[in-house]
């Protein structure tokens, strides 16, 4: 579901229209089921693996603060052990889905210069929308339990919130955990005021968007997509373009 599909025109208002009308303590509630729904619009058996971090980082937090409340060398070296299996899980996970394929591809290359031939296995997957903007938030909200920045989150589905939070999960950016996980923690109240700003501000983007950035890429396409028929002049023209 793209922000600018007819779709999303659809479902964001049923979920601020809800939001509103729920209970305050239920509202976080609310945001997890239409994050995850959201999501797995994009391709539902990703969403496990979406899980699979959220799990493993909200034990990892809670055994970091058990850890933090002991003193000695042991709670320390284990907490550090901690953190590095979170970290290679997830990047483990980051790591074959997003560059895998561009490593063998060049292990390949580089022995067959030395006429060396190699057949790694082929894994034929879809990069996983978001991941990186999760993994990375993740991570980051770990090694701010391990510094003391944060208490870690003992609810399970309102660390599940942060982390799959709609509107920045696909697109990011990627939030620190002491910003945006205290508002999941307060009920919040309808204001005309407020509600009036973020559809001027979605406004706006919605306007760079389809309006600048779209019709900027025809250009950009363009030239790219076959650059040697273009001058030097033209093709950092459309570089420049491309940054807009």
């Amino acid at each position: 579901m793209l922000f600018n599909s007819v779709g999303f025109l659809i479902f964001f208002p049923i979920v601020v229209l809800v939001f509103f009308l729920v209970p305050g303590r239920f509202q976080y509630l609310w945001l997890l089921a239409a994050s995850y729904y959201f999501y797995m619009s994009w391709n539902p058996q990703y969403v496990l693996l979406l899980s699979l971090s959220t799990i493993a980082t909200w034990g990892g937090g809670l055994f970091l603060s058990r850890a933090r409340q002991q003193s000695g060398a042991r709670a320390e070296r284990a907490g550090k052990w901690c953190v590095a299996g979170c970290v290679a899980l997830n990047l483990g996970i980051l790591f074959f889905f997003k560059y895998f394929a561009f490593v063998t591809d060049n292990i390949v290359k580089l022995f067959s210069f030395f006429h060396i031939s190699l057949n790694p296995p082929a894994f034929d997957v879809l990069l996983p929308v978001g991941i990186s903007f999760y993994t990375f938030q993740a991570l980051g909200y770990l090694f701010d339990v391990s510094r003391g920045e944060v208490a870690a989150e003992k609810n399970l589905l309102r660390y599940a919130l942060f982390l799959s939070f709609f509107p920045q999960l696909v697109a990011g950016p990627i939030e620190r955990s002491k910003n945006l996980m205290r508002q999941m923690q307060e009920p919040h109240a309808f204001d005309f005021q407020r509600v009036k700003n973020g559809l001027l501000l979605m406004g706006w983007g919605f306007f760079q968007k389809l309006v600048i950035a779209d019709r900027i890429a025809i250009l950009v396409n363009a030239v790219y997509d076959d650059y040697v028929s273009y001058s030097g002049l033209q093709i950092g023209l459309a570089t420049v373009l491309f940054a807009f």
